[in-house]
């Protein structure tokens, strides 16, 4: 269950970051899967937490958009973690047409609950 976080400068049109939101549930999940947690391809509520929020005022960044993913370490995951990151970025610009944005994905030992 990744969680999302995404970052974004105020001048990035609202109508980009609804196409943003619309496919990242779907290009996350292909850049985690793995054996431990295999995709199916129907997301399910809580599979992908999404959140968005506009630089601040005091934030700092070289880049329009910073893509934050955090999803459970496993093994599978982390041998090949820089190959999946880089597939997600070329896959978000090939379906969105943004090109300055980065991502940065976390595998932390972790663990979660959702209620039925």
């Amino acid at each position: 269950m990744p969680l999302v976080d995404v970052t974004h400068a105020p001048t990035v049109p609202e109508s980009d970051l609804r196409e943003l939101a619309s496919v990242l549930p779907h290009l996350v999940s292909l850049a985690v899967e793995c054996p431990e947690e295999p995709y199916d391809g129907e997301l399910q509520p809580g599979d992908v937490e999404l959140r968005f929020r506009p630089l601040g005022p005091l934030d700092r960044s070289g880049l329009t958009v910073v893509i934050e993913i955090k999803s459970k370490w496993f093994a599978s995951r982390a041998a090949d973690r820089q190959e999946r990151v880089d597939a997600l970025h070329a896959n978000i610009s090939a379906a969105t047409g943004l090109v300055d944005f980065g991502i940065y994905l976390s595998l932390p030992i972790a663990a979660w609950s959702q209620g039925d």
